[in-house]
């Protein structure tokens, strides 16, 4: 096991430095100057080469990638130019509510997909299945904003029972908090609910065929031991595969759903610095959204060898 999780933690080394060249390159081979976009329109040619010669973007781009990944290894993101802060202040001040945005959607995700996946499984060719199959192929269909927008007013203008938009911090009450996060969770819920349920169904259906589970089945065991001995724990890793998937789907879903409700989050500034073209700020962001992104694919890969103790690569 010990060496199995040491060969996996070393190949994330060489992908987050690929992630790294990408990420910096992005940007720095975009079209504009980001010396002239600082200095503004009034600016003179000597105070757009004075910045320039501040920010280091007159050195060739290899010197710059050495002195910024020098900088990101000593925890230094640099200081944004639209912003006037630190970069790592930004992300801190911002990480809250996409984290509690994040763990809300993804948990009330599990909760209603697994359910809802294994009773269409169970109940195979019934009303029940064509609902929930009807209903997953709708959810993920539909665009997030579309989602947001339609529950917005049903619920929050037309019922009047939860706010429009904006955030509150957990520690300034949690009945705020939680008012506040159920609309956008929900938007989010939605479409992982859709694709988390199909891929649990056609993964329950596959093991509900399988000996061991007729052999259950014979022994006297009633549906529901089955089902939760004998068929969940076995079709538990394409189930896990898919929430790692549905991750990197969060991280897009994030963006657009904080513009949507107003929410002040990392979504949120990374719209707002792509717009500034700053980019300190889009670079750590979407460096940040990289590394949690492996490092999700690297925990789904660790957990399957708990799942089942024959996968080993």
């Amino acid at each position: 096991m010990l060496p199995y999780i040491g060969r996996r933690l070393l190949a994330t080394v060489p992908v987050m430095a690929v992630v790294a060249v990408f990420v910096f390159l992005l940007l720095r081979l975009t079209a504009g100057d980001p010396a002239a976009i600082i200095a503004g329109d009034n600016a003179t040619a000597r105070d757009v080469a004075e910045i320039r010669e501040k920010l280091g973007l007159n050195q060739p781009v290899v010197t710059q990638f050495v002195i910024w990944i020098g900088r990101i290894l000593r925890g230094d993101f640099g200081e944004s130019f639209f912003f006037k802060k630190t970069v790592a202040e930004l992300i801190v001040s911002r990480l809250e509510p996409t984290l509690a945005l994040s763990v809300c959607t993804m948990i009330l995700a599990v909760l209603m997909a697994v359910p809802l996946g294994v009773v269409a499984a169970w109940k195979r060719g019934s009303w029940i299945d064509r609902f929930v199959m009807g209903l997953s192929v709708l959810g993920f269909s539909l665009p997030a904003f579309v989602i947001g927008y339609a529950l917005m007013y049903l619920f929050a203008i037309e019922l009047g029972w939860l706010p429009v938009q904006g955030y509150q911090r957990l520690a300034d009450g949690f009945g705020g908090f939680i008012q506040r996060l159920i609309l956008p969770s929900f938007t989010l819920a939605i479409i992982y609910v859709a694709l988390i349920a199909r891929i649990t169904r056609a993964g329950v259906l596959e093991v509900l065929g399988a000996d061991h589970v007729r052999t259950a089945r014979a022994k006297g065991l009633g549906e529901l031991p089955v089902l939760r001995r004998h068929v969940l724990r076995n079709a538990a890793v394409p189930i896990v595969t898919v929430i790692g998937f549905g991750v990197a789907l969060l991280i897009g879903g994030v963006v657009v759903t904080e513009s949507v409700f107003s929410i002040p989050g990392l979504g949120r500034l990374t719209v707002d610095a792509v717009l500034a073209r700053d980019y300190p700020t889009v670079q750590a962001v979407v460096l940040l959204f990289s590394v949690v992104y492996v490092l999700i694919n690297l925990i789904v890969d660790l957990t399957y060898t708990f799942l089942d103790p024959r996968i080993r690569y």
